[in-house]
């Protein structure tokens, strides 16, 4: 490339008012001069004493500028040519200035090499979900944020942010915090019946995370996993990115039909299970189910992810131990998470894996991201070992039943017999079943609209059920707020 003889410069706007230092506000100028074509590659531009007396200004600004356009490659020097736009900037990189502006939106020209993207990001896509953007009642999955103890929290992580040891700092275990993995497992062992110790117990960013990393261990493309109908959609989201071919298997009033998944595929090699509080229904899985179950994948050689998403809060009667608890082949991992106990922007969850499988799921947690942050993972630990947890689960379980009954209360008062409600023994959510013919999805749009957080019954389904219905969230939201929220309800629907 031939140098390029010096032309006149266009006006370079500077705002001596601005915020922006002068070196910077030259820099920005010359950088989009280049990329936009008004500067071409080889083209000289003035010295740093004539540009300064040109705009009026002192020479170091300039000179600042120079430096660091030539760190960046825009701009070269060449002995008894002065500085030019660096040549070793492709001519097909820039355009003409008459051909796009900076301040527009980036336009991808249609000639260009098709700008494709992979089937799995395509599979993570999940439908405009206008009830997700009110924080109003019957949000799905938010726990009692006014109620949790942020003065004995705060303090926690006074006391390990002040003075963090080196330990804290380095890169961690991808297994995740010792002391909490201990912690965890004692809290597993006593409270949920699993039968497991502290190095079985794998670190998470949540139980999406996990979820994803069983996929990735169990699971090879094109093979077969069970999943509940109708079932959690992030489960379904995580098994079909690895190239898993579901098998949608109808839930009754007994938990996941067992039999009904053998034949549909009985060759399955794995199965996502919600078995203490099913999702969305909220049935608990019976112990003959339970058994056919194990009994199956032992035979088959078939792996169980067993979700226990919110199984701390029950209140018909005492709490449903875990199915791993059960398992005497070591079929089932089990998933957890402290998103629903604590506060979801913790970011902490947790699986229980098979002691086999623990060098494999170690691995896959080092690819993914490495390990979670272990300054939260030690104020998790005190937490639970300072009696706070428990503390937090008996008041959050007392708060949850007096706002469950005002749902309930305020469904029977507003609108009778048109809603019937399914699953309200457990947890932080119920479902209620639309009259026969209602679009679940219209109502929960119509409801956003009216700051209503209604998530519909239907997306839960890998094909469109017989009657539609509502998932209402009653944990994150007041009396007064379930009350206003089924009456803004009963006008949508």
């Amino acid at each position: 490339m031939q140098r390029i003889s010096a032309s006149f410069l266009p006006p370079i706007p500077l705002d001596t008012d601005s915020g922006t230092p002068m070196h910077r506000q030259l820099s920005d100028w010359f950088r989009h001069a280049i990329v936009d074509g008004q500067l071409r590659p080889g083209q000289r531009v003035p010295s740093s004493r004539s540009l300064a007396g040109e705009l009026k200004i002192s020479r170091i600004p300039v000179l600042g500028a120079y430096e660091q356009l030539y760190a960046e490659g825009y701009l070269e020097t060449f002995v008894g040519a002065g500085t030019c736009v660096a040549r070793s900037i492709p001519e097909e990189t820039v355009q003409p200035a008459n051909m796009k502006s900076r301040h527009a939106p980036l336009q991808i020209p249609e000639h260009r090499v098709a700008r494709r993207i992979s089937q799995r990001a395509a599979l993570m896509r999940e439908p405009a979900q206008s009830w997700l953007d009110s924080q109003g009642a019957f949000r799905i999955g938010l726990p009692a944020l006014e109620h949790f103890p942020t003065g004995a929290w705060s303090k926690l992580v006074n006391r390990h942010a002040r003075k963090p040891s080196i330990d804290m700092m380095v890169y961690g275990d991808p297994m995740g915090h010792p002391p909490l993995r201990e912690a965890i497992a004692e809290y597993l062992n006593t409270v949920r019946a699993v039968r497991c110790d502290a190095s079985q117990i794998l670190m998470t960013t949540g139980s999406q995370q996990g979820l994803q990393i069983c996929a990735h261990v169990l699971l090879d493309p094109g093979e077969r996993a069970w999943v509940e109908e109708p079932g959690y959609p992030g489960a379904r989201q995580a098994l079909m990115t690895v190239g898993a071919k579901l098998i949608p298997v109808p839930v009754d009033h007994e938990g996941l039909n067992v039999a009904e998944g053998i034949r549909r595929g009985r060759s399955a090699r794995a199965v996502y299970v919600t078995p203490s509080h099913q999702f969305p229904l909220g049935t608990a899985m019976s112990a003959a189910r339970r058994m056919q179950l194990l009994n199956w994948a032992m035979r088959s050689g078939a792996w169980i992810i067993e979700d226990d998403y919110d199984s701390e809060f029950r209140f018909g009667g005492g709490p449903i131990a875990s199915l791993q608890g059960l398992d005497a082949d070591g079929r089932v991992i089990y998933v957890g998470t402290f998103s629903k106990v604590v506060f979801p922007a913790l970011r902490l969850g947790y699986v229980v894996v098979p002691k086999d499988l623990v060098p494999a799921f170690f691995d896959a947690r080092n690819a993914v991201d490495t390990f979670s942050s272990t300054l939260y993972q030690a104020v998790m630990n005190d937490f639970i070992r300072e009696g706070h947890f428990a503390r937090h689960i008996r008041r959050m379980r007392m708060l949850y039943l007096e706002r469950r009954t005002a749902l309930l209360e305020a469904i029977h008062k507003c609108m009778g017999d048109r809603l019937e409600v399914v699953g309200a023994e457990a947890g932080m959510q119920l479902t209620a079943l639309l009259p026969p013919g209602v679009d679940d999805v219209a109502v929960s749009i119509k409801a956003g609209h009216h700051g209503v957080s209604a998530r519909p019954l239907s997306l839960c389904y890998a094909n469109p059920p017989g009657r539609g219905g509502l998932i209402l969230g009653y944990s994150g939201a007041s009396v007064r707020e379930i009350q206003d929220g089924v009456r803004k309800l009963r006008m949508c629907i």
